[in-house]
């Protein structure tokens, strides 16, 4: 019997055991606020769907615009920030599993990024605990499974076809991060057309000098302060070409996943519908 086989049928038998017992997880590290119930898979449906998908436009979704949507595995559910298409289509979302969730063996055709939020993430041959950042590249296929519970922000073909980095970074790893005028980054990955890394900032401190090319962020810790308006713990905002940002830290600081390069604002990947 070839692996393939051995993890679906894995799968399976950990998708009836979820279903025994409803088991509902929890992020605790990084988002405590993350703790609707789970919904009902059974329900799930499987449209094209567009959500944020005009890129030339700037998105913002706040914790309390959060819609918990089932995926078509038990014990898995998703918050759609962006989707162009289906369950093929190019996303960025946030998605929680349930204490013994997994997927069966599949491809990513244009790449998938991942950040570990809270629990604990795994796939063949490693086991991810929050502050992990896993970078497969377009072609890359897995299993992913969590034994204790997982949430996690995901992003799927926004790659470059010819990107072939697997990328797998600890920022919890100090000697990964470099300090320069109070402010702390650690480098998820860079080039021509993108600059992802974790972002920690003082209270007061700008996140832009000028204008970005594009940008995206989730808020991880503390808070970003826009004028009057103050950008809480697990809100995700994604900035088209061109635009002026006012960020900065608010009174408690930040620590911020930050994506800018004119590969962050473009649709390069409609996908497909299901």
């Amino acid at each position: 019997m070839c692996w393939e086989t051995l993890s679906d049928l894995s799968c399976r038998l950990q998708r009836a055991r979820i279903r025994a017992r409803s088991a509902v997880f929890i992020g605790k590290k990084l988002f405590s606020i993350l703790s609707a119930p789970q919904h009902d898979s059974s329900t799930f449906r499987c449209p094209a769907m567009l959500v944020n998908a005009d890129f030339s436009l700037r998105a913002t979704v706040s914790p309390r615009q959060y819609q918990w949507v089932a995926s078509p595995q038990p014990g898995v559910e998703r918050v759609m920030l962006d989707r162009w298409g289906g369950e093929k289509g190019r996303a960025t979302s946030i998605v929680r599993y349930a204490p013994g969730a997994c997927f069966p063996r599949h491809e990513h055709p244009g790449g998938e990024e991942i950040l570990v939020l809270a629990g604990s993430f795994s796939e063949e041959g490693g086991r991810y605990p929050a502050g992990w950042y896993l970078r497969n590249p377009p072609g890359s296929s897995h299993a992913p499974y969590s034994a204790e519970g997982a949430v996690i922000f995901v992003k799927l073909r926004h790659m470059r076809p010819d990107d072939s980095r697997r990328v797998r970074v600890d920022s919890r790893d100090a000697a990964g991060w470099r300090v320069e005028d109070g402010r702390a980054a650690c480098v998820l990955v860079s080039d021509r057309d993108e600059q992802v890394s974790m972002v920690r900032l003082p209270p007061g401190a700008g996140v832009f000098a000028d204008a970005v090319e594009g940008a995206e962020m989730l808020v991880l810790e503390g808070g970003l302060a826009e004028g009057a308006r103050e950008h809480g713990q697990g809100t995700w905002i994604r900035l088209p070409a061109g635009c002026h940002a006012g960020f900065c830290a608010a009174r408690d600081g930040a620590l911020v996943y930050l994506r800018t390069g004119p590969w962050a604002g473009q649709a390069v990947d409609q996908g497909q519908a299901c």
